[in-house]
């Protein structure tokens, strides 16, 4: 270009000299949904057809996820339409990943409405290494921005939300063209079932009146579908705005992901749970935990009309092998014992604990009475072929019994315990049912 005077350019040569550097154009009638691209130059040739929908273009350049070509899950593009609708002049930069590249290519958009539902997309490619000194600078505040997905802002009085922006699409905020009631009946589809309406009683604008006064925060925890489809454990925050005026009713709104957080938490209390359920020295569940199991049952046998059967077990004469062997062989004993249960009563819909001392307690899902008696003298027979260390053969006594439609726990134990008095007092080693 010859050198000559900036002011001596007219408007017809200034728009040549643009048109002659921007690398795309894109004439958009959002009222047929479609859109041709007069320009495309370097990447954006593979990048954008010359034509097409609309909605397709809208999806290419904002819905995948920042940095990569994975596209979101069908259940978000209910909100496809409100990212292709401008009221007012836009600018942002985003972040495209061509096919077979591994680093993200910077691209600045501008969008102008021309006209009802007509819009001119301008696109140009920015140098790398300009933005990444910028991305460098901005990633020393965006490490606890990392676990917040979606952010934004929202007016009650107006209706209207503003400064969206979803973390795992761009680093910016996004355009979108939504109210916040649309925005609220078309978000809480993606919430799990039993979050739904806990979601819109606290997102009702009456509630967010009643209940917040100007700086007040308040959050609740659930779980929310993510951009691929998989249900995490998010925190959902909403703070009003401090104003000096009470008819003012703007609110920020966040989501945190906390989903590793709560996994963690639940694993700690799972193990807490077994740990408080367990027996020391058999690692069977102990008392308490069978007869929560025996409640269990019987609301099984009543509610779902199940069949259920339940034994109680005694080790026969184990006070001498305390006595001859002392404490230590007998509670060896008792562990071996508690590892022939579980070989042969199993875990399918079998659960097995120590009552105490040397009784144990078996509940069976799904097994009558002849199930439960053959189950029983399947055990039995086990214990006395069996050698124990140290003690070598010993046998037990078991009384069986199932659960009837009128039982309750104190009548099913009471069954057990007599069926059990009855197999030690016709001389142990055997198996009686009531």
């Amino acid at each position: 270009m010859e050198a000559r005077g900036v002011n001596t350019y007219t408007l017809e040569e200034a728009i040549d000299l643009f048109s002659g550097n921007v690398d795309v154009i894109i004439i958009v009638n959002n009222d047929k949904g479609r859109y041709y691209a007069v320009k495309r130059t370097g990447f954006f040739l593979d990048f954008i057809d010359e034509e097409g929908e609309y909605k397709e273009l809208i999806e290419t350049l904002w819905f995948h996820f920042n940095n990569t070509r994975e596209k979101i899950i069908k259940d978000y593009q209910v909100f496809l339409p409100t990212f292709g609708k401008f009221k007012g002049k836009y600018s942002k930069k985003m972040k495209l990943l061509l096919e077979g590249e591994e680093q993200p290519r910077v691209v600045q958009i501008t969008v102008y409405p021309v006209g009802d539902e007509k819009y001119l997309f301008l696109l140009d490619e920015l140098d790398n290494s300009e933005y990444l000194r910028e991305f460098m600078t901005e990633s020393k505040v965006k490490t606890i921005q990392s676990t917040y997905l979606f952010s934004m802002y929202f007016d009650l009085v107006q209706n209207t939300t503003s400064s969206i922006s979803i973390t795992e699409i761009s680093d910016e905020a996004t355009h979108t063209s939504l109210s916040y009631t649309e925005w609220r009946m078309m978000i809480v589809n993606m919430f799990r079932k039993d979050d739904q309406k806990l979601f819109l009683e606290r997102t009702h604008p009456d509630y967010l009146r009643k209940n917040f006064k100007p700086g007040d925060t308040s959050s609740f925890d659930c779980l929310m579908m993510n951009l691929e489809g998989v249900y995490i454990w998010v925190k959902l925050i909403f703070s009003r705005a401090s104003t000096t005026n009470e008819d003012d009713f703007r609110f920020v709104f966040m989501v945190q992901n906390i989903h590793e957080n709560i996994v963690e938490l639940q694993n700690e209390l799972k193990k807490y749970e077994e740990l408080v359920s367990m027996d020391a020295l058999t690692q069977l569940f102990n008392h308490g935990r069978m007869e929560t199991e025996i409640m269990n049952a019987l609301d099984y046998r009543k509610k779902q009309n199940g069949t259920v059967s339940a034994m109680i077990l005694d080790i026969d004469f184990f006070k001498n092998v305390n006595d001859s062997y002392g404490h230590s062989v007998g509670d060896k004993t008792l562990k071996h014992f508690a590892r022939i249960l579980k070989d042969v009563a199993g875990e399918n819909k079998v659960t097995t604990g120590r009552w105490g001392g040397e009784e144990f307690v078996i509940v069976c899902y799904d097994r009558d009475g002849d199930g439960i008696r053959e189950k029983a003298e399947e055990i039995c027979q086990t214990v006395r072929e069996r050698e124990f260390p140290v003690i070598g053969h010993l046998t037990c006594s078991i009384g069986t019994t199932q659960l009837l439609e009128e039982d309750d726990s104190q009548s099913v134990f009471d069954r057990m315990d007599r069926a059990l008095y009855m197999a030690k007092s016709q001389g142990r080693n055997r198996v009686v049912m009531l």
